[in-house]
């Protein structure tokens, strides 16, 4: 740990520190729900209908008479969906629209058998059963006849009905109607309306999910402390290993053991708390993994109870069967939505500060990375590029040609992205504030009032994205006539949009304030950001006729922001333990679908020290999205700012980003069509080791490369565990091989950066250098092909134009794929329907794990003779390179190595 530094200076004015977030004793319906009464609900299954969507049942609790109406959907995709409502509730309770992408194909349900305690739903083959039993009231997922899922294993189920307005609300400050946090007043229109439920997963010792936590990967047993809170919030610096709610929300828990993996996924955007119990009570809590222990008790015995407690809404959770982890994220894509495509620029690095100064400043860093040969791609311009705080807009004195100045910057092939913020500052003379007032399009208080709140420009409204009217009023805020100053190269970056209100409780929208609809912000807190990234990227869309991807990054997110674009860990700091904690913030948004995220390299507050600075950039060139940022008290830290040695490590971790951005290219091909993330958990992919069950330091990229980020300072050696005792690893530095299934320690030196290519894979990189995404798409590939035990290998490559939808629309992709058996190397097409005509060509295949020294190596493309390649073998790492190929990487063609 690195000693204790100074304070760190908040950048939100009068900040009164942590003190202003709740924890749940705060948290009014969190209390009522912990301290009882215990009820117990009793299934009443003559109450039982079949329809064509799934079965609907009654439940009754005794005591309160609560009447409950349930409702349950086995979907074609291995999911079962259960939904609890107010059989006749006085008025419709907030469902959460526009998660789901659709309603999924749902399975006939048949009766298997029934008893006078208990009814068991078949559905399709009969592999999966749900089983109800009368009293006390419990719902068990089965396949195969085991129990995979109990629903209300522990009578958790809560449901507080909504009630009429009393004429005269009580003095006292905290009674069910008002509830008083710090000098902030919550009076709730309907009264008390929380509801939880609880979760037991069978077997189960490991939980990951429910971002966003700066927290380990799996998930901790909140026995002895506070629960996971899901509420999205603007937290500055946010503590380490803490479970208070932090920028964005996904309400789903994945839980994996040797032979399954399953999700729930609970439906609620209000404010949400989630506690988990493993048994047996892990002693050590994810510090070791449970090798040891299981040679003591039976697998068997295990189970994690999951407890979810919302403030209002309906219960409505989706249990993801799996069982493998692959089919779990095509189910949960399913559900909520696969990752958009996104534009291959954004891939690139990215350059941001609060804030570059001027024009003169921007084209100045932008020279700066083509003098010191850096390749970046987009440069970013914070809240002070604006007409004081007024988006839209451009500091006339400091932006006069701000057109002009994405042209310079377009004629590099680079972009430029800017902030837009959903707080509009309250200015009548300004006729976009206008517009909006006079449009209904803010938010108002509980009196019927605009709401205001004061952010970055002051006093401020705040536009109600959850209106599709105000969703569409902003997206068409983005057009060229209306956005002045903005060309076809400048993108989008949404912040503060949990959403911060300085003078607000907790620093957030206050919940008694009410929508489109008349709901209540306490309702759709959660989608507020969500909201904004969806009428932001349509907005971009628009502007091009729907011809253009967009790319929109946003601060909050909710389940289903990965169709919209990127999201970032938000305010972090240049400490080691933030860079260390960065990896499993990053590989829990992944496991949850959010596969295009990253944290800010270097820190945003603070300045870090050289070293620091050269590991966060080589750890954030192994995440899916790469900026740089940092804040306005901060010194520059440009690349080339710190010396040579460190320019020289930084442009090397920066290329070797773009040389592998086939690669990365090819796996957001396949996160956007089959749900898979780019970065992956070992266990994803190792799935019955254990060793990797709690490893949080080390990762996956696809299926092919494993990274082992340095995130200690002054590191001479690093412990990296190979997993797969039947797997060959090579180092991709110097091509040495180690077996799988063990742990080495690994000398390092500030350039190190720990990558293994997994035997088996094939990866594809482009050679030479260039100073964008544009330069590296005309590059030559090289193709390395990593042999396993049998000596052979497969691997993937996709191409299409990198920025349009037309892939999508006129199947102009390709999808190759190169295999590699008994010493023949074949290139063929992976998809039927793809067709993508480009100069790109293989000029080299590295081979790694060859024994001997072929004698020829002979290239064949259909219609033509064969020809000899020139070839150079390592005798020392095995290791053959086939050179001057040439040969289209979109024909077929082998290469006989003899």
């Amino acid at each position: 740990m690195a000693a204790k530094s100074e304070p760190i200076i908040s950048v939100v004015p009068n900040d009164e520190g942590k003190e202003k977030f709740k924890n749940s004793e705060n948290a009014a319906f969190y209390r009522r729900q912990i301290q009882g009464p215990n009820l117990e609900y009793r299934l009443l299954l003559d109450s039982l209908v079949l329809a064509e969507k799934g079965a609907r049942l009654e439940l009754l609790e005794d005591g309160t008479k609560t009447r409950l109406l349930l409702s349950l959907t086995p979907c074609k995709s291995d999911t079962v969906r259960i939904v609890i409502d107010e059989i006749r509730p006085i008025k419709t309770r907030y469902r959460v629209p526009d998660v789901l992408t659709g309603e999924p194909p749902s399975e006939q349900l048949r009766v298997e058998s029934k008893t006078k305690d208990s009814v068991t739903l078949s559905w399709s083959s009969g592999r999966h059963q749900v089983r109800m039993w009368h009293f006390p009231f419990r719902l068990e997922v089965l396949c195969d006849q085991e129990v995979i899922v109990t629903f209300n294993s522990k009578d958790k189920l809560w449901f507080e009905s909504l009630q009429n307005k009393p004429s005269k609300l009580e003095d006292d400050k905290n009674s069910l109607w008002r509830e008083t946090f710090r000098n902030f007043e919550d009076i709730k229109a309907n009264g008390p309306s929380s509801l939880g439920a609880d979760f037991c997963l069978h077997g189960f010792q490991h939980v990951y999910g429910l971002p966003q936590h700066a927290d380990r990967l799996r998930l901790r047993d909140t026995s002895d402390g506070e629960p996971y809170r899901l509420y999205n919030l603007d937290v500055f610096a946010a503590d380490l290993y803490c479970r208070l709610g932090l920028y964005g929300s996904v309400p789903l828990i994945v839980a994996h053991k040797p032979d399954r993996t399953v999700g729930v996924f609970w439906l609620n955007a209000s404010d949400t708390f989630i506690n988990i119990q493993y048994s047996p009570s892990d002693p050590r809590d994810g510090e070791t993994p449970p090798v040891k222990r299981r040679r003591l008790r039976p697998q068997t015995d295990a189970q994690t109870d999951v407890h979810w407690l919302s403030e209002s809404g309906v219960i409505d959770c989706t249990i993801l069967l799996g069982p493998a982890p692959q089919q779990l994220f095509r189910q949960y894509a399913e559900l909520t939505g696969y990752q958009a495509m996104p534009p291959l620029f954004s891939l690139g690095y990215h350059q941001c500060r609060w804030n570059y100064n001027d024009e003169a400043d921007v084209k100045a860093v932008d020279a700066g990375f083509d003098r010191h040969e850096i390749p970046y791609d987009v440069i970013w311009l914070d809240i002070e590029h604006t007409d004081g705080k007024r988006y839209f807009t451009w500091d006339p004195a400091l932006f006069p040609k701000p057109a002009a100045l994405q042209q310079h910057l377009e004629k590099k092939k680079r972009k430029m992205v800017v902030i837009s913020d959903p707080h509009i500052k309250v200015d009548p003379d300004w006729p976009l504030y206008r517009e909006a007032r006079d449009g209904g399009h803010f938010v108002k208080d509980r009196e019927g009032q605009i709401f205001r709140g004061t952010c970055w420009p002051g006093e401020s409204s705040y536009l109600d994205f959850s209106c599709p009217e105000t969703r569409a009023w902003y997206s068409r805020c983005h057009s060229f006539d209306k956005y002045k100053g903005s060309t076809a190269s400048l993108f989008v970056w949404n912040d503060m949009n949990e959403p911060s209100v300085f003078n607000g409780p907790e620093q957030t929208m206050p919940k008694d304030a009410v929508h489109h609809g008349g709901w209540e912000h306490r309702e759709l807190h959660n989608l507020y950001g969500f909201y904004q990234h969806m009428a932001t990227a349509d907005g971009l869309m628009s502007r091009s006729g729907g011809s253009e991807r967009p790319f929109v990054l946003t601060r909050s997110f909710f389940a289903g922001s990965q169709r919209l674009g990127a999201i970032w860990t938000g305010d972090n700091v240049a400490t080691w333990e933030y860079l260390k904690i960065s990896l499993p913030m990053v590989l829990t948004l992944s496991l949850t679908g959010i596969a295009f995220c990253g944290a800010d390299v270097g820190g945003f507050v603070k300045d870090p020290d050289p070293e620091l600075l050269v590991r966060w950039y080589q750890a954030g060139a192994l995440q899916p999205f790469f900026r740089g940022h940092s804040a306005n008290d901060t010194k520059r830290r440009e690349p080339w700012l710190f010396g040579e040695e460190v320019t020289a490590a930084i442009r090397t971790a920066i290329q070797q980003r773009y040389c592998l951005l086939p690669f990365w290219y090819t796996l957001f091909h396949f996160a956007h069509t089959a749900g898979l993330p780019p970065v992956r958990p070992l266990w994803v992919e190792f799935p019955r080791e254990e060793s990797t069950f709690t490893e949080d330091n080390q990762y996956m990229i696809g299926g092919a490369l494993l990274a082992c980020p340095v995130t200690e300072p002054g590191a001479q050696t690093v412990k990296v565990l190979l997993p797969g005792y039947d797997e060959i690893w090579y180092d991709i530095s110097s091509a040495k091989t180690y077996k799988g299934g063990k742990s080495l320690s690994l000398p390092v030196n500030l350039d190190t950066v720990p990558v293994f290519q997994r035997g088996g894979s094939v990866v594809c990189r482009s050679t030479g250098s260039g100073t964008c995404t544009a330069d590296y798409q005309k590059l030559p590939l090289d193709v390395t092909v990593a042999l396993n035990s049998q000596a052979s290998a497969d691997g993937e490559l996709y191409l299409d134009d990198g920025h349009s939808f037309q892939y999508r629309d006129k199947k102009a992709f390709s999808l190759r794929r190169f295999s590699m058996a008994s010493g023949r190397l074949l290139c063929r097409s992976a998809s039927e329907e793809g067709r993508f005509d480009c100069d790109t060509v293989v000029q080299s295949v590295s081979i790694m794990g060859v024994k001997s020294k072929p004698t020829t190596a002979n290239v064949h493309v259909p219609g033509a003779k064969s020809v000899s390649a020139s070839f150079e073998f390592l005798e020392a790492c095995c290791k053959l390179k086939l050179n001057n190929l040439n040969v289209r990487v979109t024909m077929d063609w082998d290469i006989q190595i003899n």
